[in-house]
């Protein structure tokens, strides 16, 4: 069995009455990805938001590179190598993919944010940042500012970011959110071949790529996980038929 980069056990999150996360368990190993997969208000964000430090669990422990993180800030599971994309971007619009990049590039290597042009003549901060850009399919588009990368592109471009900081898994938040069909069919593509840099747990509505993609599916309905398995089993199982793909019969 492949290493476990991040562990949820017996995750619990309630606000109120309202049980957003209910007794979740669940693993993210080496080189594959892992779709969690649920009906609107099921509480995939919520779960996702629990991992990357922006809620804290009720209960319940999360490990990554088994190391206990629950008690970490945001911040300091970035450092560890847990990186993020988000449902909505928060890219520097104004700035290049470059300079976009080279900003995570800095901030890795723990020195000040310099913002005045000889800057982009710093070998330490453009040459990685340009690898990072050439590792998602951006090179050619290092130049432009973020704000006229086309959707799809600026994913890409928060992945290059997460990869420039280090990132060893990475949490994608529904990223083919307002993707056409070929947009999406291209990225499906591009996070086919980003598992072998680090592994993705991926919250995704677009079911094609879910089964295109996933090595496991987890199915989060009301809070709770109610089955996890490979595509075909997730495909068969009558529970998950009726809860959320629904039954033909």
């Amino acid at each position: 069995m492949a290493e476990t980069i991040l562990e949820l056990r017996n995750l619990c999150k309630s606000f109120g009455a309202l049980k957003a996360t209910d007794d979740v368990s669940l693993d993210l190993r080496v080189g594959e990805i892992h779709a969690l997969i649920g009906p609107n208000g099921a509480g995939k964000s919520t779960l996702i938001h629990q991992i990357a430090g922006t809620l804290t669990p009720d209960t319940g422990t999360i490990e990554f590179l088994g190391r206990p993180i629950s008690q970490l800030g945001v911040a300091e599971r970035a450092r560890l190598g847990l990186g993020r994309s988000f449902q909505v971007s928060s890219l520097a619009s104004e700035f290049s993919a470059l300079r976009n990049v080279m900003l995570a590039v800095q901030s890795r290597q723990g020195s000040s944010f310099r913002f005045f042009k000889p800057v982009m003549r710093d070998r330490s901060l453009v040459e990685p940042a340009m690898a990072a850009l050439a590792r998602v399919g951006l090179k050619d588009r290092a130049d432009i500012p973020a704000a006229e990368l086309s959707h799809g592109e600026r994913r890409q471009l928060e992945i290059a970011i997460a990869l420039a900081l280090g990132s060893r898994a990475f949490l994608l938040d529904e990223p083919m959110a307002g993707m056409g069909p070929e947009g999406s069919r291209q990225f499906t593509g591009f996070l086919d071949a980003l598992r072998q840099e680090a592994p993705i747990l991926l919250v995704e509505h677009d079911m094609d790529a879910v089964f295109a993609l996933a090595d496991r599916i987890s199915v989060l309905v009301y809070g709770r996980i109610i089955a996890s398995g490979t595509v075909e089993e997730i495909r068969h199982n009558p529970e998950v038929r009726r809860a959320y793909l629904g039954d033909p019969q």
